[in-house]
């Protein structure tokens, strides 16, 4: 069973304050997108459905959706392709991505992150987790979304949060949507160490079990593009059983 079994779920909690979102579902499997389509539509969603990759990019394009959920393999197109394609279209480049997947290979998962996805989830799964992280995710982009334009300096590295771009050594550094959030919360507050658990319920929205490797993985991502080696400023510690920390300017 790719989709776990759930009996008297109430999905119905209040999206207050975000108004009625669009998601695009796209998966080959019929009977899947029928059971997560109609949690999303219970719990205030609309959700427009696609079964193969030239069809999701078609609707893309067509209906503007504000998050997308990719299946990975797909019959013409796999996500990963489709993930490129979005990302390199500035059209359509800032949709939030999750991507379901029935491979386990962390490696597939990591280049699914690298491409730009924001999440991932593992087949099989239960329906509560998608409507959890569709949730979590919008919620993140709406907050994000600040009225105020502000420039976050760390050493070479500069963060324009209104324009959600970065420059190292006054080179642009094309990050992910989750990995600027990371980053901006860890820039806010150089030398300070934090928790796993305010990471991940921070900058992914919420954190339960099997969300630690997610977090290292846009962490391993980070440190390729700002700086791998501990001399640098920017260096993303690890604090062994607890969380990470930027290194201060002035260690």
């Amino acid at each position: 069973m790719l989709i776990d079994s759930f009996a008297n779920l109430d999905v119905s909690t209040d999206n207050a304050g975000m108004g009625q979102y669009r998601i695009l579902l796209v998966d080959d499997d019929k009977a899947i997108v029928k059971v997560v389509r109609s949690y999303l539509e219970q719990a205030g969603f609309e959700v427009h459905a696609a079964y193969n990759g030239e069809d999701a990019l078609h609707a893309l394009r067509i209906e503007r959706p504000d998050l997308l959920v990719l299946d990975l393999m797909l019959p013409d197109r796999d996500g990963w392709d489709i993930t490129r394609i979005i990302r390199a279209d500035p059209t359509m480049g800032a949709i939030p991505i999750i991507m379901l997947t029935a491979r386990v290979d962390d490696t597939d998962k990591i280049l699914g992150l690298e491409l730009g996805a924001d999440d991932y989830i593992t087949k099989p799964f239960n329906a509560r987790e998608i409507v959890a992280r569709v949730r979590a995710l919008l919620r993140r982009v709406h907050l994000g979304q600040s009225p105020h334009p502000q420039i976050v300096r760390l050493g070479a590295l500069v963060l324009d949060t209104d324009q959600r771009s970065l420059t190292v050594d006054g080179k642009p550094v094309e990050l992910t949507r989750t990995e600027f959030t990371l980053l901006q919360l860890l820039m806010s507050s150089p030398g300070h160490t934090f928790t796993r658990d305010e990471l991940l319920e921070k900058c992914m929205g919420f954190a339960y079990e099997g969300m630690g490797r997610t977090l290292d993985t846009h962490i391993s991502n980070l440190r390729k593009k700002i700086g791998k080696d501990p001399s640098d400023l920017a260096y993303i510690q690890t604090v062994y059983g607890v969380g990470y920390r930027l290194a201060r300017a002035d260690a």
